[in-house]
């Protein structure tokens, strides 16, 4: 059971099954489905994956911050804003919520940003202890969230 322990085992294979056979239990065996929910899906899951591959190439160090990046990515998506693929794990939870008209999954969305948001703030500690003024200078010029918003 340690492979749950993994944020992207959860968000892109656990949680969807669970969704599936939940809406299927509540709707006796009829699964809603709304096609243009699938975008969404297609682009949270790409963006987590190909920006996560960017991220380990051009930072070094593994995948999340067990293993720190050895030098801070200022770069392609990471020049608009600091955490594209934690953003591809909420757009994904979005496109769940929509493809299969879920509440459950839009709960688990609601429950996520902020889950996503407390660990962004504790990433960005472990960062500002790793990088110091340099990662300061990082977050000052580049949004959380949402290019040039948030």
């Amino acid at each position: 059971m340690g492979w749950l322990k993994s944020t992207s085992t959860r968000t892109f294979i656990v949680y969807p099954v669970l969704i599936v056979a939940l809406e299927l239990a509540l709707t006796g065996g009829h699964l809603p489905f709304v096609p243009w929910g699938v975008p969404l899906l297609l682009w949270g899951y790409g963006q987590y994956l190909l920006v996560g591959r960017y991220r380990t190439q051009m930072g070094g160090g593994g995948p999340g911050l067990a293993t720190p990046p050895d030098r801070i990515v200022e770069v392609g998506p990471y020049r608009y804003l600091r955490n594209p693929m934690y953003l591809g794990h909420l757009i994904f939870m979005a496109g769940l919520a929509i493809t299969f008209q879920s509440l459950a999954a839009v709960a688990l969305l609601a429950f996520h940003m902020v889950w996503f948001h407390l660990r962004v703030l504790e990433d960005e500690k472990h960062l500002e202890q790793i990088f110091g003024n340099a990662y300061i200078d990082y977050k000052s010029r580049v949004k959380r969230w949402i290019p040039g918003v948030l």
